[in-house]
């Protein structure tokens, strides 16, 4: 069943996040550094979004998702003092010789990217239902990543999209719509600077093990 909207009248999915990736911290003086913690924070939070779309075919999805955000966070609980930003922290992992908070952090940028493009391709083409949307940035993220094994799992969640009226619905109201469309514009550009950030950064070959 479909999760319904637990935000309070005249809100918005947006105001029920505990952290947005509008408010987590890049500091531009420091490599363009992303505090750890906040970050987490509103990729967790992020997850819910897979809730409102209401198909038991992205529990997968989530909880992989989930599992990322943990194990970036076991290092960071491990290692608080060379992980206040997400570089930092998988650099230092690397030196021991161990990668397990890099590894979920790479995937989890990609399940991060995956939802980033899915949404703006809905948002820039306004009559493409959902499904057209996540199938393209399924194919441009996290397919070619992906074992056979895991491919029809994700390619489930793809086709149990709802109608995009219905999930925007769920977004706010229909008299907010304009308050939606503002907010997730907001939400979105800043997770794709993100994304890129770390897109780059991971992609250097000291990230590399």
């Amino acid at each position: 069943m479909a999760a319904q909207p637990s935000f309070p009248r005249g809100g918005t999915w947006f105001d029920s996040l505990r952290k947005s990736f509008v408010n987590v911290p890049v500091d531009s003086a420091n490599g363009d550094a992303i505090s750890t913690s906040d970050f987490l924070d509103a990729a967790e939070s992020l997850t819910t979004l897979f809730d409102l779309l209401g198909s038991v075919a992205f529990k997968p999805v989530k909880n992989d998702m989930l599992g990322n955000v943990k194990k970036v966070r076991d290092r960071q609980l491990a290692s608080p003092g060379d992980s206040s930003n997400l570089q930092s922290l998988v650099l230092n992992e690397l030196k021991t010789k161990q990668h397990t908070a890099t590894e979920g952090l790479l995937w989890l940028t990609r399940g991060l990217d995956f939802t980033a493009q899915a949404l703006r391709h809905n948002t820039s083409n306004t009559s493409d239902e959902l499904s057209t949307s996540f199938r393209a940035a399924y194919t441009s993220t996290l397919k070619p990543h992906h074992s056979f094994l895991v491919k029809p799992v994700f390619s489930a969640a793809m086709s149990a999209t709802p109608y995009k009226k219905d999930f925007y619905a769920k977004l706010g109201a229909e008299s907010d719509q304009a308050k939606v469309k503002e907010e997730l514009g907001r939400w979105l550009a800043c997770l794709e600077k993100q994304v890129g950030v770390l897109n780059q950064f991971l992609a250097r070959k000291e990230c590399k093990w």
